[in-house]
């Protein structure tokens, strides 16, 4: 079986053979349903893909869609002039890139139709002369397909305001003419990962219709469950061989890394399809999309952030919340649950409320390794520090866990820690600590874990241990110890078997590490 990993080229992807998960029904009802939309889906995830599908659809080619639902679903495959835009392959923090590449792709559709207009005219006008010309050269209305629509604003947000302003102005002006040139235009698709609105690079023409939540088309880009037992069950065979383990066993180690993402209220499983095809294709389970790259915009994002990250996670929220971003850097919801960091976990029908939490393990770490990276940028290396403490957590080891603290807190520099008042000491230890603890959550971890009596620190279940443990900070390791008795935050545990470990620790605001660990 060969995997199409990196191939956004649906032409190539079925003439050389490789695997093609068949959407071709979705894009058929997607293009007799409507004619201008809107999709936001996380990078790599396949919108690339989905254009390039659109694209030899429009264009006729028939052959390309033998044995797949299309070819049984279009009777007439009418030919249409294509416009396709990829804001993928440039880098838009340099001035001037953006009008470059508009003018480039207007010189190119000019050449292609005999047009030889005025170069002084605004690009977007000799856009709307392109399509008006296809349109009356070819007889059928054209189809534009904008590939990562919201590239150019992203590369340089909250980095470069000025050039941002640009850009925006820049697309406004040339989207504008779709609504000029609606007579002309039969299909319009805009793809991308984040929404901008209010100073929406869209208001220039009739909005488009956004179907990144509708249920009917959640499923357009990503894998789900039935695609993977149809099409790979083979490879998932082979992969259960390799790890010795039931073909069950490996789908669900499958699901809990890469699957878990859900775009509307209708909570359809879908896998992210560059890691899935990547595992299947190498026969191993890594953070393939995480380490494919981190958005230099979301570096940049988790610069913003002040303690807050444990307050956006596991929380119900409206969807104007999460679906609308308003260019705020210091409200980064919209932008993370849109980058495909969050998604949605559960659906409030009487409220119309969204649980948003991490879709599956791989994002977890890679997102919370980011942002301790971001927040605390310790010396050591983190992926070593986690591997040694979930040994010690194995073992039962509690005084190799405190060494293990101590050490991690010792590395992070003494400028990262917040020392202007007592309120602010004690939020970074508590966010601190909540990262670390997230971090490490390859068993069972409850952070904050409310009870009858009082409200957990942290409380971690292995196999063949529990570990409760309350910090305190400048306060006394006793102190800790005798709040989890007075509170009785061990009682639920009384007829577990598991051997239970009870840890009082205090974090020193003084050296910034763990200055007292007692366990009984």
């Amino acid at each position: 079986m060969k995997y199409p990993i990196g191939i956004q080229s649906f032409e190539r992807i079925i003439e050389d053979g490789y695997v093609y998960v068949d959407k071709t029904h979705l894009i058929y009802d997607l293009t007799h349903s409507g004619s201008i939309y809107f999709l936001s889906r996380p990078r790599r995830f396949g919108k690339s893909l989905l254009v390039s599908t659109l694209e030899n659809y429009y264009l006729g080619h028939k052959e390309l869609f033998k044995g797949l639902a299309m070819e049984k679903l279009e009777k007439e495959w009418n030919v249409h002039p294509v416009f396709h835009v990829d804001f993928n392959g440039a880098n838009f923090t340099k001035e001037g890139v953006l009008e470059t590449m508009l003018e480039d792709y207007v010189n190119k559709w000019e050449k292609q139709y005999g047009l030889h207009t005025n170069r002084e005219l605004e690009t977007g006008l000799r856009f709307r002369d392109v399509l008006k010309s296809a349109h009356e050269q070819t007889g059928h209305r054209a189809v534009v397909l904008i590939d990562e629509y919201d590239k150019p604003i992203l590369d340089v947000l909250d980095m470069d305001n000025e050039l941002e302003d640009r850009h925006r102005n820049v697309l406004k002006a040339f989207y504008s003419i779709f609504k000029v040139a609606d007579a002309h235009l039969q299909f319009v698709l805009l793809t991308g990962v984040t929404k901008f609105s209010q100073v929406s690079v869209f208001s220039g023409f009739n909005q488009p219709k956004d179907i990144s939540m509708d249920t009917r088309y959640e499923t357009l880009c990503g894998i789900t469950q039935e695609e993977l037992d149809r099409y790979f069950a083979e490879p998932i065979s082979a992969m259960a061989i390799k790890y010795r383990c039931s073909t069950e066993e490996m789908k669900s180690l499958l699901q809990q890394k890469y699957d878990g993402y859900h775009f509307s209220e209708s909570l359809t499983d879908v896998y992210n399809p560059f890691s899935l095809l990547n595992a299947l294709d190498s026969l191993q389970i890594r953070d393939y999309w995480f380490s494919s790259g981190t958005p230099t915009y979301l570096i940049r994002l988790l610069a913003h952030f002040k303690e807050n990250m444990n307050e956006l996670t596991g929380k119900y929220y409206p969807p104007e919340e999460f679906i609308d971003y308003k260019a705020d850097v210091e409200r980064p919801l919209p932008m993370i649950y849109q980058g495909g960091y969050l998604t949605i976990k559960d659906y409030d029908m009487r409220r119309n409320r969204f649980l948003l939490d991490f879709p599956n393990n791989e994002v977890k770490n890679g997102f919370l390794t980011a942002l301790v990276a971001a927040y605390l940028q310790p010396r050591k290396q983190l992926s070593n520090w986690i591997d040694d403490v979930v040994d010690a957590l194995e073992a039962g080891e509690a005084d190799t866990l405190c060494t293990l603290f101590t050490s991690f807190l010792a590395s992070i520099p003494y400028t990262m820690r917040r020392k202007e008042d007592e309120t602010e000491k004690e939020r970074y230890f508590q966010y601190t600590f909540y990262l670390i603890m997230r971090l490490i959550s390859v068993y069972t971890v409850y952070v904050e874990k409310v009870q009858s009596q009082g409200r957990v620190d942290c409380i971690v279940e292995t196999p063949q241990y529990i570990y409760i443990f309350e910090f305190k900070l400048d306060g006394t390791a006793d102190e800790a110890l005798q709040q989890i008795e007075d509170k009785g935050y061990a009682r639920e545990y009384v007829a577990d078997s598991r051997k239970l470990f009870r840890i009082g620790a205090v974090f020193s605001s003084e050296t910034g590490t763990i200055g007292e660990w007692k366990t009984r």
